[in-house]
């Protein structure tokens, strides 16, 4: 994405002749950095949580509102799949104009994202079923990083 804007800036100060799907294409880019961002920010415990409920109890309840905050996640991803797929099928023959590719890519990071997010949140809650470490924010990793 920085090469194409890069790109982008040289052409428009240095040679006069702006490339037209630079913009286009780093603004795809960045929704699939942002949604596989927030996909690892959920694998790593950095993404949501019940932080201000958790100081005031015990580590039983604790497991329980981690484990209501990875189904709020899930209930959320599935949605961004469910839609992201109504959407994508629906752009599927339209043209992205600067690219000439579907209209439907624009909504591909939005279904992968949401599959990570559904994969990280399951196995969170599958890593506290079996009395693993789930890393919250502000702890240590679940691999011990």
């Amino acid at each position: 994405m920085t090469a194409f804007i890069a790109w982008q800036v040289w052409g428009r100060f240095v040679l006069n002749d702006t490339p037209t799907w630079t913009e286009t294409s780093s603004v795809l880019l960045m929704g699939f950095f942002i949604l596989l961002g927030a996909a690892v920010g959920i694998r790593e415990g950095n993404h949501l949580s019940f932080d201000v409920l958790l100081y005031l109890l015990g580590p039983k309840a604790k497991s329980v509102l981690h484990s209501v905050s990875d189904l709020v996640v899930i209930a959320f991803a599935c949605g961004m799949i469910y839609y992201g797929t109504v959407l994508a099928a629906n752009a599927w023959d339209t043209t992205i104009p600067n690219l000439g590719i579907s209209g439907a890519v624009s909504f591909f990071a939005l279904v992968t994202g949401g599959v990570l997010m559904t994969l990280f949140s399951v196995e969170r809650l599958l890593r506290r079923v079996v009395g693993l470490h789930t890393a919250r924010f502000g702890e240590q990793g679940m691999d011990g990083d």
